[in-house]
């Protein structure tokens, strides 16, 4: 009888055989599968010799190569190296080697067979221009330029020398084992224009200047093991904003024009390494922290020691309301841990790195905003991945078809992966889980990992056997669709609940098991009922002393889920007024189909007004808003001046929705006088919207205006093509 692990893993295996299961508009199941690169030695040691001649964005480099031979008789070495011209191969006593280059890798012969584990030693010499790439032949977007890239100055950044390593794109810029799973220490040693800094991963060794030349050399020393992808160099003309955690040093290397601005971005950062370090249980691994803006991303590129941001992430002072960094931070951050310190060991377990991140921004949203924001971030977080699910794919979260390693990089990896996070959390318990992440962390830092070793390491660290839930949350696809209904028995005393899972089963979407809270609130007061869901249908009797007026399913909210459970007004306006603020946001939007009574009407203008959270507020003026009723004009506008910007936005769209030329005044006193870029942008749609003659003008000299993500620049290219079908 095959045990669990080895049909998981024969599962990622076949795959591709049931592709007809899935109706999905893409088919995952029909890309190639991929395995770890079978290799013949481990790479040891990178000593990288950079030079750069901006003018003719001219790359002259050397690596100098460690290895240990994994077979006897090793003879011959192959690196990859792709858009790199090799120019010499020797030995460390100098002695010419020879090599034989291809369009993606060097096969250097060595001067003698070696033994298994002898080291090996020798230098690759090599050139490379700024060749046109094109990215999509490794999956990226059009404009992520793998590799080394040299920068012209423009209107948002200086000259620069950026590299992006993430997928593959170390072989752009030095010859190496570009995978994964082969870690390696390694230097940098980058020769650059005397006006530059130049930052790579670790401790900064020295910077010699040599004046004759104009230039500075700049000594980077990665003395702990990491992998190839997470490599960096940036040069240019940064400023660089010193800070720390105690002893750490970290720093911000930022454009001159950015200075200051550029704390308002990244002030969090210590408060954050401290968050992780108590939260993992295993202090910041690393030499520094430095944290550089680079333009051509959008996010963050996580490296070791060494993050580059997208530049986009510095922002003025009105901007943060609606464009915070923080979330950034806190996920690439995370990554030092989950990516850096601990690495998949192939493509396939990529859910490691990128799943423990993403619930990185969860955890530190909870710690520093409260607990109905942190809801609201996981929300989000699965709704995300539910729009994928619905209309792209299901996967496993493990999964080895792709045809490039970007193709992984999904809303599976992501948002579901950092659900799946938090329900193990829930079912081991807060404690269990952090035990069980702290023991794998000490027990494989600095090392490729893979799921079936985090599955051991809570089974050593805790006792709890979770295999059960890595089948069906790591290994196969999909997510449960509850339908749920209930009734109240007045002569029994008893709630009847009935639950219903309609997701289409199959040998991969299975019918799921899985513990579930259940909270029933009468006159007495509100009992928490666990019970176990484990068949297609099921029906749970629970004893109660009065009707109640609320019967929550998922009390906490702790399920990755699609559900449907319909309920009359009156549950839906208590839950409205006095569930968790997840709870409020849906019985909010429920009431959409009741809006005819009076009743839900008054509770939902009762929660836009009064209602502690913002996304509540908010909710509730989108269903209002909804009825297109002219008679709401006046509540509209009062809610227009609520203190939060996203509930102002819904108040101006609802309104907007109307289509009333008279409302544009009201439009463009709001885009000429509101706060927040958000709420200006919706005003324009809204002035779009009212079709009037001074529209076009003022939307046409708001296409000029600078915002964070262009939001005014699109808001007002929307309204312009409104405009153009009226």
């Amino acid at each position: 009888m095959k045990s669990m692990l080895f049909r998981a893993v024969l599962c990622a295996m076949l795959l591709g055989l049931t592709s007809h299961l899935f109706a999905q508009q893409v088919d995952v199941y029909s890309r190639p599968l991929q395995y770890q690169k079978t290799r013949d030695y481990n790479a040891l040691h990178y000593r990288i010799q950079l030079r750069f001649d901006e003018q003719k964005q001219m790359l002259y480099g050397e690596n100098t190569v460690t290895v240990a031979a994994l077979r006897d008789g090793f003879d011959r070495c192959e690196l990859d190296a792709e858009v790199l011209q090799v120019t010499a191969a020797k030995n460390m006593d100098g002695r010419a080697l020879k090599f034989e280059q291809s369009d993606s890798t060097v096969v250097v012969h060595l001067s003698q067979a070696y033994a298994y584990r002898d080291t090996v030693k020798f230098t690759v010499s090599y050139q490379s221009g700024n060749p046109p790439i094109d990215n999509t032949r490794y999956g990226t977007g059009a404009n992520y330029h793998v590799g080394i890239d040299f920068l012209p100055e423009t209107e948002d950044h200086p000259q620069l020398i950026s590299t992006l390593s993430w997928p593959e794109g170390a072989r752009h810029w030095f010859p190496c084992n570009d995978v994964p799973g082969d870690k390696v220490t390694n230097e940098v040693i980058a020769t650059v224009h005397y006006s530059y800094k130049a930052l790579s991963n670790g401790r900064l060794v020295s910077v010699k200047e040599d004046r004759e030349a104009g230039t500075k050399t700049f000594h980077w020393s990665q003395e702990l093991p990491h992998s190839t992808y997470l490599f960096v160099l940036a040069a240019g003309p940064y400023v660089v904003l010193k800070d720390s955690l105690g002893s750490l040093p970290i720093n911000y290397w930022v454009y001159p024009k950015d200075v200051d601005d550029a704390m308002r971005s990244f002030r969090r950062t210590p408060e954050i390494i401290a968050f992780f370090n108590k939260e993992y249980g295993f202090d910041y691994p690393w030499a520094k922290y430095d944290q550089a803006t680079i333009p051509g991303i959008g996010g963050g590129a996580e490296s070791t020691s060494a993050t580059v941001v997208g530049q986009s992430t510095i922002h003025d002072a009105r901007a943060d309301q609606d464009f915070p960094s923080h979330w950034l931070v806190a996920h690439e951050a995370a990554h030092q841990w989950w990516g850096d310190l601990v690495t998949m060991r192939d493509w396939s377990h990529a859910w490691i790195n990128e799943s423990f991140a993403t619930y990185g921004e969860y955890l530190y949203s909870k710690h520093d905003l409260g607990e109905d924001e942190g809801a609201l971030n996981l929300l989000r977080k699965k709704n995300q991945y539910l729009n994928e699910a619905r209309n792209r794919y299901k996967r496993p979260m493990m999964f080895n078809r792709y045809n490039h390693p970007p193709d992984m990089f999904d809303s599976h990896l992501y948002p579901r992966g950092a659900a799946v996070l938090n329900t193990l959390r829930w079912l081991m318990g807060d404690k269990p889980f952090q035990h069980a992440i702290t023991y794998f962390l000490h027990k494989h830092a600095f090392q490729a990992v893979d799921s079936y070793q985090l599955m051991n390491a809570i089974r050593e660290a805790t006792g709890q056997n979770m295999d059960w839930f890595f089948e069906q949350w790591i290994f196969k696809a999909g997510h449960p669709v509850f339908e749920i209904s209930s009734t109240y028995d007045a002569t029994a005393k008893q709630v009847m609940l009935n639950i219903a899972q309609k997701q289409e089963v199959s040998e991969w979407i299975p019918v799921y098991q899985t513990p579930v809270l259940i909270a029933i609130t009468t006159k007495n007061g509100k009992k928490v009922h666990r019970i176990q869901i484990d068949k297609k249908e099921q029906q749970y009797t629970f004893a109660v002393e009065s009707e109640p007026m609320l019967v929550r399913f998922d009390e906490g909210n702790y399920l990755l889920k699609e559900w449907t459970f319909e309920k009359n007004v009156a549950e839906l306006v208590y839950q409205l007024q006095n569930d968790d603020a997840i709870g409020r946001m849906w019985a909010a939007d429920e009431l959409k189909q009741h809006l005819h009574a009076s009743q839900a009407v008054a509770a939902l203008m009762g929660s836009a007004r009064n209602d502690s959270f913002w996304a509540v507020r908010s909710a509730a003026v989108d269903v209002l808003g909804s009825l297109h009723d002219e008679s709401f004009e006046p509540f509209l506008k009062e809610i227009g001046g609520d203190k939060k910007s996203n509930v102002r936005v819904a108040a101006i769209k609802a309104l907007g929705d109307l289509r009333k030329p008279e409302l544009a005044a009201h439009f463009e006193s709001t885009f000429q006088n509101d706060g927040s870029y958000i709420v200006q942008a919706e005003a324009l749609r809204s002035l779009a919207k009212c079709g009037t003659t001074d529209a076009q003008q003022i939307l046409k000299a708001a296409q000029t205006m600078k915002s964070p993500r262009n939001v005014i620049q699109r808001a007002a290219e929307w309204g312009i093509a409104e405009l153009a079908k009226k």
